[in-house]
């Protein structure tokens, strides 16, 4: 497919300089937009179609890179098929899908786990309820059980203590989401911008009345109503062909029914003439300003160009609204705009945070300024073919995965449940082609000119079920699994001493390459925190030879994307290119590493939105906590006594000085201090004299590199509670943080699986604890920070707030039992271990996730020999060894215990429980 029209030159030129003389920087602008345009990628998603007896739709896409299939399973029935009264009974019934089926009644991710599946999820919309997941090829039969099992043989199995279980996760979940800062506001448009009735003017996730009231005959009418297989969409993409998946269909889903005819709801824009306003107070850091506008449904051209005219007038550091609000007049900390495209309506959004002491009628009388220009002159050529180019370049990396979110077997799956067609993509990035300025213009006015908010049949065919040709009484052998195996890692050093490891990759025409300094914010210690997050997000705010803006503009053109970050003992550039574009995007990674101004009026600009980011931390539980926990471990003065954010204090961004990011990045930002990892479609002597010929001034000082002070401190002895009171908050986060041994050591993978049986996956005992069996928690979890230096533990549960200290006895309980008399069992180790290595063919599919586990590999001093045995390395642990961890590792009676919750209603029993001392703490500036 032929994604864009190719312009000339000559024609760029012309409607660019509009007949006169260029100047030196209109030829550059123009010789850009030319090969913008001759360098458009192009994305082909080759496809075959079929349709069981029974009605269900497969569509098959091959792809043999990898030795994993994507299984994407999309029911056509979603949020908008509710009725009111009866609210959030389609994302119910997505988590009563994981809850065992009538021939495998146990938790659902189980088989998969063993197995190594990833990207394994389910999600519900407005429009569509979908499962997938990533198997290895040889396991393709069970996840086809699996699957077909529980679109037709699944209501044997759904009791009311699943039922009631899963509507207390749910519960949770909206409690949880209802708990952040502007948590409340999408339930709140919902019933704002459409009419009483509309299928969009409730929320996806329901309300708290309707899901108390639904009852088990309500599950079971609401599957058998929409469950059907005529209602489902099958794809299977990656390491599979056409006839394998009709044998194999028609084998585990032919003699699924059909269903019930499905009556669809017709299309309802529900456009609006007059305009409305609306005024909400609830608990966030910042004002925040919504417009929104009912404009087409997706699968329209009209659709296509407002989601163009979105990021043109405010998608990203060059839009309009950007330069305006963020950077030129500094009275906004961010600004959004997207075409939110679905089914039966879509909607126009606008969302600004302001600054603190700005007035938001300040910030909308900027939005409809720049608004109504766009009404009245139309976007720019130049503006519409960046934009489109960036569309084009972000289509080219969602097409690189199988599967997931947004992988080709989702771009082909919402093609056939929305369009009748798998392909429609094609048809969507043909609009995005032939789209002209004077297109964008027409659609702008007749959708955006009023109506603003400032806060959808064909007889059913024939269909039958066929023989049963699965054997339900047991799930399929999954048979001998992929081993894993890397490309061949080359290393070389450049003249100035920088060492470069390459893996070639060819699939998809990109490149990345992560450029990774031994630094981070721990390099901050003795020094004002922050810095290196803030030195490090400084260097592409404008250099010697491009402003920020002016930067932003040429990454755009070229399809490329650079960043530029601070981990805990990282600082690292990032870079992801078309391949065309190589050269010239080293050339401005040379630019951002080398060449940063530091001018005086960023840093404030960046400053001052800095400080509105530590104080949305400080409003979020789970930041706040993340904030204060590291200076409970540590001591002041060490290299991981900062928040964990990275992000500084107030008072510390407040103080910093040009002289400190200068001093940072000729301190640390060296060649020998570095490792340059390149993924991707490129061979050693293709870019070996790109990159010296990038970074020949680039040369290692002859001082030495300082060095960071990670001593481990001394184990505390006793357990210790600190309080954050949040008023008024319906959940508390509960933190309970032990030091534990540096990701460098020894034994870092016999680690790394006790912790995933004790609280590091969704089986895991802290999760099927408070999720799935007490229903007080969306998810618990535990995590091992496996850094440089010390490590930490954390066990982490965001938890109903009349559940607070019920929740903390069941932490404790776990861990006691774990290391005590109730130690890991054979079946969690091999489940574990089975799931940790199945996995590994399939987890480096995307060069971002090969790149970043050979980085991470290189920095622990390990080679890529080290990430190639992992495999054998995890299933030589036995069950003694990890019992004995277990042992070694927690330390019960030496927990520090954050938790966030309103004081008023926890603190007296916390207290009680007598954890240990208590403190109730406030994050200084």
């Amino acid at each position: 497919m032929k994604m864009v029209k190719t312009l000339t030159a000559v024609a760029v030129a012309s409607v660019l300089l509009g007949g006169c003389q260029a100047t030196s920087a209109e030829r550059e602008n123009t010789q850009t937009v030319a090969v913008q345009q001759k360098n458009l990628p192009q994305v082909d998603i080759n496809y075959e179609t079929f349709t069981l007896d029974n009605g269900l739709t497969v569509v098959v896409h091959e792809d043999r890179k990898a030795p994993i299939v994507a299984v994407n399973v999309w029911y056509s029935v979603g949020s908008k098929d509710e009725k009111e009264g009866k609210t959030g009974f389609a994302h119910l019934f997505e988590h009563l899908m994981f809850n065992g089926t009538e021939n495998y009644d146990d938790e659902y991710f189980g088989p998969f786990e063993r197995a190594g599946a990833t990207e394994m999820n389910g999600t519900t919309n407005n429009d569509r309820t979908n499962y997938f997941e990533n198997v290895p090829t040889p396991a393709l039969d069970m996840a086809l059980w699996m699957e077909s099992d529980r679109m037709g043989h699944l209501l044997g199995a759904v009791t009311q203590d699943k039922l009631d279980e899963q509507r207390g996760v749910v519960q949770n979940e909206k409690r949880q989401g209802e708990a952040q800062p502007y948590g409340r506001v999408w339930g709140y448009l919902a019933e704002q911008t459409f009419p009483e009735g509309h299928p969009y003017s409730w929320s996806v996730i329901g309300s708290m009345e309707d899901l108390n009231a639904a009852s088990l005959d309500d599950v079971h009418q609401w599957f058998k109503d929409y469950y059907g297989a005529a209602n489902a969409v099958v794809v299977l993409a990656g390491d599979i062909d056409v006839e394998t998946a009709k044998q194999k269909m028609q084998k585990y889903f032919g003699d699924i029914a059909p269903g019930k005819p499905i009556k669809k709801t017709e299309q309802w824009i529900a456009k609006r003439s007059e305009s409305k306003r609306a005024v909400m107070e609830d608990n966030v850091p910042s004002s925040r300003i919504y417009k929104v506008w009912n404009t087409p449904p997706m699968g329209t051209e009209a659709s296509e160009y407002l989601s163009l005219l979105s990021d043109i007038l405010a998608g990203g550091k060059n839009s309009r609204l950007y330069q305006r609000l963020v950077y030129d007049e500094q009275i906004a900390t961010s600004v959004t705009s997207f075409q939110y495209a679905r089914d039966v309506a879509g909607q126009f959004m606008v969302m600004a945070d302001a600054k603190q002491g700005v007035e938001l009628e300040r910030i909308e009388s900027i939005i409809n300024e720049e608004l109504n220009k766009l009404l009245t002159e139309g976007p720019t050529q130049e503006e519409l073919n960046r934009t489109r180019f960036s569309t084009m370049a972000a289509f080219v990396r969602q097409a690189e995965k199988v599967g997931g979110f947004g992988g080709k077997s989702d771009i082909l799956a919402s093609g056939a449940v929305y369009h009748g067609n798998p392909g429609f993509y094609a048809q969507e990035m043909d609009w995005i082609e032939g789209a002209s300025t004077a297109d964008i213009k027409t659609t702008a006015n007749e959708w955006l000119s009023d109506g603003d908010f400032t806060l959808f049949v064909e007889p059913q065919p024939d269909y039958a079920a066929g023989e049963s040709m699965s054997d339900r009484s047991q799930l399929p052998d999954v048979g001998d699994l992929p081993q894993l195996e890397l490309p061949e890692l080359q290393q070389f050093t450049l003249s100035n001493g920088l060492e470069v490891y390459l893996a070639e990759r060819h699939d998809t025409p990109t490149v990345e390459l992560s450029l990774t300094f031994d630094a981070g914010y721990a390099a901050d210690a003795g020094n004002k925190s922050g810095t290196a997050s803030f030195a490090m997000d400084m260097l592409n705010e404008g250099t010697e030879n491009y402003s920020s803006m002016e930067l932003a503009a040429r990454l755009e053109s070229l399809g490329t994307q650079l960043s530029t970050r601070a981990g805990l003992d990282t600082s690292t550039i990032s870079l992801d290119t078309l391949t065309v574009n190589l050269g010239e995007s080293l050339n401005l990674m040379e630019e951002v590493l080398q060449r940063p101004t530091f001018a005086d009026e960023e840093i404030e600009r960046k400053r001052a939105n800095w400080i509105e980011d530590i104080r949305k931390e400080q409003a979020r539980p789970q930041s706040q906590a993340l904030r204060v926990l590291p200076g409970l471990m540590f001591d002041e003065n060490h290299a991981y006594s900062q928040p964990l954010t990275g992000s500084g204090t107030i008072d510390s961004i407040k103080a910093l000085t040009r002289d400190d990011l200068v001093a940072y990045v000729d301190t640390w930002l060296r060649p020998d201090n570095a490792k340059l990892v390149i993924v991707g479609d490129t061979t050693e002597a293709e870019i070996k004299p790109m990159l010296e010929k990038a970074f020949s001034e680039w040369q290692a000082p002859t001082t030495a590199v300082p060095t960071k002070q990670l001593d481990a401190p001394a184990p505390r002895s006793e357990s210790r509670v600190f309080l954050i009171d949040q008023p008024g908050t319906p959940q508390s986060l509960i933190i309970a943080g032990q030091l534990a041994p540096s990701g460098t050591t020894e034994k870092a993978d016999l680690i790394d699986v006790t912790n995933t049986i004790l609280g590091g996956s969704f089986t895991s005992r802290l999760n099927m604890n408070l999720r799935e069996d007490k229903g007080w928690s969306y998810g618990a979890r535990s995590i091992w920070l496996d850094s440089e230096g010390p490590g930490l533990l954390i066990a982490l549960a965001p938890v109903q707030i009349d559940k607070t200290t019920e929740s903390i006895e069941e932490i404790l309980k776990e861990y006691t039992q774990y290391e005590g008399d109730k130690p890991a069992t054979a079946d969690e180790l091999k489940k574990v271990i089975a799931n940790k290595t199945a996995k590994l063919p399939g987890a480096y599919e995307t060069k971002s996730a090969l790149m970043s586990a050979l980085t991470d590999t290189l920095n622990k001093g390990k080679t890529v020999e080290y990430l190639e045995a992992y495999p054998s390395r995890v299933s030589s642990i036995s069950l003694d060894q990890v019992q004995g961890e277990a042992k070694d590792l927690l330390r019960t009676e030496a927990l520090t215990w954050v938790i966030v919750g309103d004081l008023d209603v926890i603190e007296e029993k916390v207290r009680a429980m007598n954890l240990g001392e208590v403190t109730i703490l406030n994050e200084t500036k």
